[in-house]
């Protein structure tokens, strides 16, 4: 085990701009810690892509987190939760968690009727991760998965309330609807953008699970128990929170400005092949 310092800032990354979702939990639930956000805005999407190939990308980021001395990482995309985290958990000497595992089980306890939703990308849905956890957690479970790869590119253009994210919803989400379920996960960090939408579309009467949500819950519990949490009177040296990606630095920073609480001064773009 690395000798960590709980000073150090904890990784977070994506395929792009949605796992700034994760990020937004972090800093409402844990505001004292730091964070290194890394985006791979070169090569999004992850959904489309094979396991081989995700395995290889986060491993480069996890590279280049290390350089900046993060003590835990948050992998904050469901694919690269999906395809990845085992491998990379199993290499790593500081803790590693994803978006899957608590995002399934706020669901197992939500749902009461044992009918569940997973809406995600393909890589995702495909994976068949969530209903594998999920079915660990309570064998008698329906769980239907749906894979919606238009609502990425819907997000990223900032398409959050228009008809055309309306349209598209509702044609994905009608397969859910004649299955009577009563929960249904967010299974890619990109859709909580498009929670209110998603809500309506299916009725007061489900229960929307947020994964970004009960990762940054995860991830407190993680610190505190590995007396990793950050002293919130702790000194700081530079910015509290730092972004870095592999390409678009300035329409990454309007979006994430647009999301998060606070203003993002400057996004950093670094060569991840190098790592």
């Amino acid at each position: 085990m690395a000798m960590l310092d709980n000073n150090a800032p904890v990784g977070v990354f994506d395929s792009g701009v949605g796992g700034l979702t994760v990020a937004r939990e972090i800093m409402r639930q844990i505001p004292e810690e730091r964070i290194v956000y890394f985006g791979d805005t070169a090569r999004v999407p992850y959904g489309s892509k094979s396991k081989d190939t995700v395995i290889r990308y986060s491993r480069q980021i996890i590279r280049f987190l290390r350089t900046e001395h993060v003590k835990a990482i948050v992998i904050a995309c469901n694919t690269a939760s999906a395809h990845a985290l085992e491998t990379v958990q199993k290499e790593s000497d500081i803790p590693i968690i994803g978006v899957i595992n608590a995002g399934a089980r706020t669901a197992v306890r939500a749902t009461r009727n044992g009918k569940i939703g997973v809406i995600g990308t393909e890589g995702t849905v495909g994976s068949g991760i969530y209903t594998e956890v999920m079915k660990k957690l309570r064998q008698d479970i329906e769980v239907t998965g749906k894979s919606c790869p238009l609502f990425v590119p819907l997000v990223e253009e900032g398409l959050l309330h228009d008809s055309v994210t309306d349209e598209i919803a509702s044609r994905y989400l009608s397969v859910l609807k004649s299955k009577y379920i009563d929960t249904l996960v967010l299974g890619c960090t990109h859709y909580p953008l498009l929670r209110s939408t998603i809500g309506r579309l299916m009725g007061e009467d489900v229960t929307l699970v947020n994964p970004a949500y009960e990762t940054a819950l995860e991830l407190k519990e993680l610190l505190k128990a590995q007396g990793l949490n950050r002293e919130a009177d702790a000194p700081l040296t530079g910015e509290k929170y730092q972004f870095f990606v592999s390409d678009l630095a300035e329409k990454f920073t309007d979006f994430a400005t647009s999301i998060l609480p606070s203003e993002v001064k400057e996004t950093r773009k670094i060569n991840i092949e190098e790592y």
